[in-house]
């Protein structure tokens, strides 16, 4: 193997249980494993970054990773860690929801090049689910596990003994469904391993059962612990909303900025979960950043590296010029060039703006009517003036005088010009 895929999770304290001998195995054969994916949205958030990683681990340590996307069990729901029973999908708002996962984790996994034998599958279990009956369900799968071993799986026991609204007869069956899939997987895929978050431990448990049982065979698990951030509140989420891997729904400068603004005991756990740096590169990392936490060395690192994966080089180069936008005391015309609409309005969120039409600046307007009569910003002329001598007027975080024209050339972004007064009062003008 390319390398020890097990003690490679160990010492980036990405394994919460193992079934005894998994080790052993892996070293042994090439293997093929999988990782289900809920189809509950069109995109995948940072909280799926996880197993996107396991499986390139997977697949970098020589063995075939298989990405299941959970059409049927989408249309149940997961009872694992819910205290409530979820909203069922249609089955249009599912097959979208499929279409965008499948799109962003092929981002990520190698399903066309390499050898044959560790080539990517994306699988959906919708496809062997659909034409399954409720009766030979039953018989053939539903007698092999006794409803008294999935009463006792943990995500069973609390929602039956009083936590959140109980759980109905869908929910209960998911496990089955889950294990189902496993079982499928191992006699048409030789799929010998899952690995899921450890909520998953029993729905994955019974999978591995569900093969002892039925094919009379052997299989494995793996379960990662849930990330969490050190205050305690849920990973991947901000005041905003979810981090997803997707520009559409959070732009790249938003994603750099989540991992750029991580604590120091957060960075200090992710730069082993959240990239492929070694060992000795990560302990030097922290080692640096713990003589001199103030340069943030380990967060500049992690926002680097995760952004560079999921979005690029490029996008990373231009998430880190925008961040530096807010504190520089200059920009050039060329750093704004590479700003978008949408990421200076992000890095200017909740900054006052008024709209007025292009025709105003397209033959010069003087600055001190600009910041005045036409925009607001400054209450008189006589405030105007009194900033122009302290030095305290910028014009795109560039100082002006009063002998400055405003013109179509201090348009940035297609449609915008940002004033300043001081260090921190901006003001966003969009033309129309």
């Amino acid at each position: 193997m390319a390398y020890n895929f097990v003690q490679e999770l160990k010492w980036r304290g990405m394994i919460h249980d193992i079934m005894p001998d998994t080790e052993e195995m892996l070293q042994s054969e090439v293997v093929s494993g999988y990782i289900g994916f809920d189809p509950t949205a069109d995109s995948l958030h940072i909280g799926s970054l996880v197993q996107i990683i396991l499986l390139m681990h997977l697949q970098r340590a020589g063995h075939r990773p298989i990405a299941l996307v959970g059409g049927a069990t989408g249309m149940i729901g997961d009872p694992s860690g819910k205290s409530a029973e979820r909203n069922l999908l249609t089955q249009d708002i599912l097959d979208k929801n499929i279409a965008g996962v499948k799109s962003v984790i092929a981002r990520f996994i190698d399903f066309e090049g390499g050898e044959e034998a560790t080539r990517a599958k994306l699988v959906n279990n919708y496809d062997w689910m659909k034409d399954f009956s409720l009766i030979d369900f039953a018989r053939d799968i539903g007698k092999h596990i006794t409803v008294n071993y999935m009463m006792a799986k943990e995500s069973v026991k609390k929602r039956v003994s009083g936590e959140g609204e109980g759980m109905s007869f869908t929910e209960f069956t998911y496990q089955l469904f889950q294990g189902y899939d496993y079982l499928h997987l191992y006699e048409k895929e030789a799929c010998k391993l899952q690995i899921g978050g450890s909520d998953q431990w029993g729905n994955i448990t019974t999978g591995t059962e569900l093969i002892r049982r039925k094919a009379r065979g052997k299989a494995y698990a793996i379960t990662t612990p849930l990330v969490t951030k050190a205050d305690g509140t849920k990973f991947g989420k901000t005041e905003g909303g979810n981090i997803w891997l997707d520009t559409a729904k959070t732009s790249v400068y938003k994603f750099y900025q989540f991992w750029i603004t991580a604590t120091d005991d957060d960075a200090i756990n992710w730069i082993k979960i959240f990239t492929f740096l070694d060992q000795k590169t990560c302990d030097a990392l922290i080692e640096e950043h713990q003589k001199d936490p103030g340069y943030r060395a380990l967060q500049k690192r992690l926002a680097q590296e995760v952004t560079t994966m999921v979005h690029g080089k490029e996008a990373y180069e231009t998430a880190v010029e925008a961040s530096g936008i807010l504190f520089s005391k200059k920009v050039t015309p060329e750093q704004w060039g590479k700003m978008d609409q949408a990421t200076l309005l992000e890095i200017f969120e909740g900054v006052p703006q008024v709209e007025i039409d292009r025709a105003v600046i397209e033959n010069g307007v003087d600055v001190v009517t600009f910041m005045n009569e036409i925009t607001g910003f400054l209450s008189s002329n006589a405030e105007v003036r009194r900033a122009l001598n302290e030095n305290s007027l910028s014009i795109n975080k560039n100082k002006i005088s009063e002998d400055k024209m405003i013109t179509i050339e201090d348009v940035i972004a297609g449609n915008m010009i940002l004033l300043q007064r001081g260090k921190k009062n901006y003001f966003l003008v969009v033309l129309k």
